[in-house]
């Protein structure tokens, strides 16, 4: 069997193992396989004189450095990616003839790279944004991209604006300024003069904007796709993955901490959790919707800025995706892999939705220039696992050596090899959809309600939601320098609600509506809401302040309770090294004050011992600690001496010193006295972990 035949036949990982290179115990070589004497100095006319043009090694070294780094995605430039697989639950044969949905004991490899959309790759990870979401499937049948974003609706119904958009949400080109943010006149100037865009502001204003973690984030297939089935029906879909761990976000302060504190924040959330074995899941979702039932809906299902409520059109929950193994070479894997939603196998086809449309050209278009030609497919991270065959030859980059004098269809001299494959061999044909009208440049009737489902959300959203959303259009439209600008954005959303116009105008200094508006629109949809999601305790962090003379008995009973959950608690102290409890016994301090913070954290836990809370007491960088995991609404635990310190806190007013072991739970500040036996208090404390937040505490403030 020929080599390049052999290595398609293998898996996914098998493939990669021919790219990939251990260095430990090896001879520096050129790139041309030459060993290297010398890598220090080039080669000089004496020791002070100059350097000699026929030092090859130098010039490739140096040649190498000068063009390694590549154009950075105009989009999506910050990413990180992971390998993984994904197991289809049942038989989809209804619905489609997609083979990697047939199978629930096949395992389909995976590669999927989360990113923020406007920053730089020198930005932060945990900006205000959206954030992508995309899924490299490896199937039998050739390459299959969902290319997916954290949030199911867009900012503009036609590709032809998409390059106005992101123009728009850039750094102004006159300074180049703001980075990775969308609070500033140009973006909000196009969202007031493109009111399609109305939708995708609540989302991107809300919560969902600043995800606690890739882990912790709902991916959407923004597009409706088709399904295919092998008797050709078709069907409308849409794509959903749901994060197993439920969907959870950052508070808006917390985020402006960790871009000083940890600008990789949701990269090393990433990959420190698959490390330690805890993969992250996702379950992948399907809305489907019958042909005959296109125009039943008060909305257009080819509308990229419109959900279908699920409520509605229910998620049918599918398959399921685990990552488990973090890329060998972030260059080689995470920043050379190329997506492209126009990447389909027999069984998934397209419709005429317009974003859609251009995207499939964009996708392709780009690649050229950022990875240098059209070969961008042979690139290891990129290449199928079945065999490929065509008559493509030559350009920047070629890898594979074809043998022979052909390259071209249909020919005689190679026995008209490669040959097209029928339907029944696998073929891919398009579905058939009957296409008229006459040429022109226009839109649709039915796309042209710009506000009712931004209403829908707006009433979907809790009351401590709509406070952050409201307190988000505070701070960009603050942003803004223009007044007209920012009184534009107060009239835009009053047709949305006159209470939220209100509200933006009261926080900006515009003028309230004169009348309030909306649309009307009473429905909600509790999917909508982060208050609706499924809660999880395992691998949320717990940072437990200890220091010598620490309970042992008391902490090992909470740390062993907690790690029993899959919770991750790490000692903090003042300094690395050892500590050691009341009875001698000695513990190991994971990280400091100095180089650590609340942000990073779920959760508190003050261990007991007497010397140890008198050792904190006094410390205003434990007090702040404490302090500011209250303000972010998030557990805070305390045994027994550990309540002296929390007098010495902000929670003073909130913790209870019930006496006799009885355990106290107020808004989120888990507390007991005079308990030997702690089950039943880290039982009440892992049940407040799961809350992820407290809010009455916010609404209270």
């Amino acid at each position: 069997m020929a080599d390049k035949e052999k290595d398609q036949k293998l898996s996914k990982d098998e493939q990669l193992e021919y790219f990939r290179k251990d260095h430990d115990g090896k001879k520096m070589t050129t790139n041309h396989g030459v060993r290297v004497s010398e890598d220090e100095h080039s080669l000089k006319a004496g020791v002070r004189g100059p350097t000699l043009m026929e030092d090859f090694h130098f010039r490739e070294k140096m040649t190498h450095f000068d063009h390694e780094r590549i154009p950075e995605r105009v989009v999506h430039a910050r990413g990180y990616g992971v390998h993984g697989h994904f197991q289809v639950y049942e038989p989809l044969t209804d619905l489609t003839k997609a083979k990697f949905l047939q199978d629930p004991s096949v395992k389909t490899p995976v590669f999927v790279r989360f990113s923020t959309v406007a920053g730089q790759r020198g930005s932060s990870d945990t900006v205000r944004d959206t954030r992508g979401f995309a899924t490299k499937f490896y199937t039998e049948e050739g390459n299959y991209d969902l290319v997916a974003n954290n949030m199911p609706v867009f900012f503009i119904q036609d590709a032809m604006k998409f390059p106005d958009v992101v123009h728009a949400v850039k750094p102004e080109p006159h300074n180049e300024i703001p980075q990775a943010t969308a609070a500033h006149d140009t973006f909000w100037d196009f969202v007031v003069n493109n009111t399609e865009s109305a939708h995708m502001i609540m989302w991107l204003l809300s919560d969902r904007a600043i995800p606690r973690s890739y882990r912790m984030m709902e991916g959407f297939g923004v597009h409706t796709f088709r399904l295919v089935n092998e008797e050709g029906k078709g069907r409308f879909v849409k794509f959903h993955w749901k994060p197993v761990l439920g969907v959870h976000s950052l508070l808006w302060d917390e985020a402006h901490m960790l871009w000083g504190r940890d600008a990789d924040y949701h990269r090393k959330d990433l990959y420190e959790a698959i490390e330690s074995g805890h993969y992250p899941e996702f379950e992948l979702g399907i809305q489907v919707i019958e042909e005959e039932d296109e125009f039943k809906f008060d909305f257009d299902v080819l509308d990229p800025t419109k959900i279908w409520p699920e409520e509605d059109v229910p998620v049918r929950l599918v398959g399921k995706m685990t990552l488990n193994k973090n890329p060998d070479n972030f260059f080689a894997e995470t920043e050379q892999v190329a997506f492209h939603p126009g990447h389909v196998v027999p069984g998934i086809d397209f419709t005429n939705d317009p974003l859609l449309q251009g995207r499939l050209f964009s996708y392709t278009d780009t690649q050229l220039t950022r990875l240098g030609g059209p070969n961008f497919q042979e690139i290891p991270i990129n290449r199928p696992v079945c065999p490929f065959h065509n008559n493509q030859r030559d350009g920047f980059n070629r890898m594979s050596i074809d043998k022979g004098q052909v390259a071209y269809h249909k020919n005689s001299l190679a026995g008209n090899s490669p040959e097209t494959a029928s339907e029944e061999e696998g073929g891919y044909v398009h579905y058939e959809e009957k296409v008229e009208g006459k040429k022109v440049r226009a839109r649709s009737e039915s796309f042209k309600d710009h506000y009712s489902q931004a209403t829908l959300f707006w009433n979907s959203m809790s009351t401590v939601e709509k406070k952050h959303l409201v307190s988000a259009f505070h701070f960009e439209i603050g942003k803004v320098k223009s007044k007209e600008i920012q009184q534009a954005v107060v009239d835009m959303f009053n047709n949305v609600s006159g209470d939220l116009a209100k509200q933006i105008a009261e926080g900006v200094a515009a003028e309230p509506p004169a009348e309030p508006g909306g649309t009307g629109v009473t429905k909600s949809s509790p999917a909508l809401s982060q208050m609706n999601t499924s809660k999880h305790v395992k691998t949320r962090k717990v940072a437990i302040l200890a220091a010598n003379g620490f309970d042992s008995n008391e902490l090992k009973q909470v740390k062993e309770a907690l790690e029993e959950k899959e919770v991750i608690a790490q000692i903090i102290n003042d300094s690395l090294g050892m500590i050691k409890s009341e009875d001698g016994e000695e513990m190991e301090v994971d990280t400091t004050f100095l180089t650590t913070a609340s942000v990073i954290f779920d959760a508190v836990y003050i261990a007991g011992g007497k010397d140890s809370v008198d050792s904190f007491r006094n410390k205003k960088d434990a007090i702040d600690f404490v302090n500011e995991a209250f303000k972010h609404c998030k557990t805070i635990g305390a045994a027994n001496d550990a309540l002296e310190f929390l007098l010495e806190t902000d929670i003073k007013e909130t913790a209870k010193e019930e006496k006799g072991g009885k355990i106290s739970n107020v808004n989120g500040v888990v507390t007991v006295n005079e308990a030997e036996n702690l089950e039943e208090f880290t039982e009440e404390y892992l049940q407040a972990l799961a809350e992820h937040r407290h809010w009455s505490r916010q609404m209270e403030g």
